[in-house]
């Protein structure tokens, strides 16, 4: 297979012939004729996850989010920037192709990037059964039990909390990446909490003067509030980890490795 049939096998999969224009989902670097030799999916193509492709035989990267530090990898504000050209010239170096993978995976039904978060958390039977696929009901327990819960799962060291530790909470929202910040409609994550009647929002990025806000103020009225901020890699990676496993029966006896891109900051 090349490059363009493990796009194209791929975004099939997702989403049958449904084909979006314009899309971020754009082969950033490398040639569509490439015949594949290796597969690695990530959440981002970092230089280090460049580099352990190239060592584990790999000359595909799918990466869920941007290469060159903007949404849709545009290229003309960046030409002649050392940190560009040191890392195009690596990528070049390996012969290596990148396709974003990004629109067609949240598009597919279920939203295959929660669907890996969830496997990860092993909360697939506590999904609640409403329009909001991402609402999730477990047994009574302490914020803080649930915040070393994830910690734990998703290999963490530091997870931030708006709201009393020691609530106890059972019905839990989940807005991966950018959703909590609300996917254009900037009341949507407190609208949901409220509509849904959630105890927890579990989030990747978060804007402070919105749902941080919202549940802060809740919580020091005594209203039983709280959230769980991950992060957007943390919240991601896990559907790029779930995806090797679906992609791997796809492309036949090419080789498909995960590598996790890690949380980008180091903790003081």
């Amino acid at each position: 297979m090349n490059v363009q049939q493990v796009m194209e096998t791929v975004m099939q999969d997702s989403c049958g012939d449904q084909r979006l224009s314009p899309t971020g989902d754009v082969l950033v670097t490398g040639e569509a004729d490439t015949v594949v030799t290796g597969i690695v999916t990530t959440y981002m193509a970092t230089v280090e996850v460049i580099r352990q492709a190239h060592a584990a035989g790999a000359n595909l990267i799918i990466t869920h989010e941007p290469t060159f530090y903007t949404g849709a990898d545009q290229l003309d504000w960046i030409q002649q920037d050392p940190v560009y050209e040191a890392k195009r010239k690596l990528i070049e170096d390996y012969g290596m192709s990148i396709w974003r993978y990004h629109d067609y995976m949240h598009m597919a039904k279920p939203d295959r990037i929660y669907t890996g978060l969830i496997r990860e958390l092993g909360w697939e039977s506590n999904q609640v059964d409403f329009d909001y696929p991402w609402i999730y009901e477990v047994e009574p327990v302490r914020l803080v039990d649930l915040a070393h819960e994830l910690k734990q799962k998703l290999k963490m060291d530091v997870l931030q909390i708006v709201g009393s530790p020691d609530m106890t909470c059972s019905r839990i929202g989940i807005l991966v990446g950018g959703g909590s910040l609300g996917l254009g409609k900037e009341s949507m994550p407190m609208e949901l909490m409220k509509e849904q009647q959630l105890d927890v929002m579990i989030c990747g990025e978060i804007t402070e003067w919105t749902l941080c806000a919202y549940v802060n103020d809740a919580s020091m009225l005594g209203l039983n509030k709280a959230m769980l901020v991950i992060g957007h890699e943390r919240s991601e990676e896990w559907g790029m980890k779930h995806m090797a496993g679906w992609l791997q029966p796809l492309v036949g006896d090419i080789p498909v490795h995960f590598i996790d891109a890690k949380e980008p900051f180091l903790y003081l």
